[in-house]
């Protein structure tokens, strides 16, 4: 398979409430960095930059980005600004808010839902942008998220935010959040590698209710934050060399196989990489493929 001409595009579509965006986006958490956050070197920035721009090249209309992925030198938000403002018309950027992250990177106790107003405005200023298209609320363990979503949703009647999604989140979440307001998108952990329970039953009621799943991780595997996984089950490498394809795209496909509502957003600050993700969304696996790599699935962990 040859990545030099596939687009986003040809990965097909999915809704983000009016919103319609192609299965492959771009995730920004690795522009900053060798690793996440405050880990690894940070990032060469005109090369990040040339990647974002890339990416709209190569098709990509949905990135997902957050205010507190910045490194020692870098931040998400104001590459993509610079790389990409004035936006394109079909350009979705999505953000997320809850968690914070002090100026010199160490994680500060999450806001309070008061407080996520100033969290949408941070995003908004470092984007240059008047609205957010798609605001995830990220839940940092509380046990009920009522109180921080409701607060969202008057920044959404506010004019603030265009659509409300969720993150890390229980199935019970969905429901208590749709109470309040309506959800388009919801954004869990979720990998080849990493079975869980809880993550299948929020995509089984995602898929029945039209409502988008954008797994994160999904290439990163258990390293997490950390950067892409090197080690992968032999039926993953058994199935990359079939197609004569990467580990990582096997694992790209397979995320989009389980369900025409799931949104990948596999982030990189590599240009070659980024066109084998792009590409990854048109790589087909066979039943037997995917029967094969459900089993390693399960007996992951």
């Amino acid at each position: 398979m040859t990545s030099e001409t596939i687009t986003a595009k040809a990965s097909g579509t999915c809704a983000l409430g009016d919103l319609s965006v192609s299965r492959v986006g771009f995730g920004a958490m690795r522009l900053t960095g060798s690793a996440a956050f405050h880990h690894g070197t940070p990032s060469d920035r005109d090369r990040s930059i040339a990647v974002l721009r890339e990416a709209v090249e190569l098709g990509v209309d949905h990135i997902d980005t957050a205010a507190f992925y910045f490194s020692a030198l870098r931040s998400a938000n104001e590459l993509i600004n610079t790389a990409l403002a004035p936006y394109p018309d079909d350009l979705v950027i999505a953000t997320k808010v809850g968690p914070h992250r002090d100026y010199d990177g160490d994680w500060a106790t999450s806001a309070r839902p008061d407080q996520l107003r100033g969290h949408v405005e941070e995003n908004l200023r470092q984007l240059g942008r008047d609205h957010l298209d798609l605001v995830y609320l990220r839940r940092m363990g509380q046990d009920s998220i009522a109180e921080h979503f409701g607060a969202l949703a008057e920044l959404r009647e506010a004019g603030l935010v265009r659509h409300l999604g969720i993150s890390s989140v229980q199935p019970r979440h969905l429901a208590e959040a749709q109470a309040i307001a309506p959800v388009v998108s919801v954004q869990n952990r979720y990998a080849l590698d990493r079975p869980d329970p809880e993550a299948d039953e929020l995509l089984r009621r995602c898929g029945e209710q039209g409502i988008a799943f954008v797994p994160f991780y999904a290439v990163a595997g258990e390293t997490g934050e950390r950067g892409a996984t090197a080690s992968h089950d032999e039926a993953v490498l058994a199935v990359a060399r079939t197609h004569g394809v990467s580990a990582a795209q096997v694992r790209i496909a397979w995320t989009l196989h389980q369900g025409p509502n799931v949104v990948a957003i596999p982030g990189t600050g590599n240009p070659d990489h980024l066109a084998e993700n792009v590409a990854a969304g048109v790589l087909r696996l066979a039943a037997d493929e995917l029967a094969r790599l459900n089993a390693a699935r399960q007996n992951a962990g």
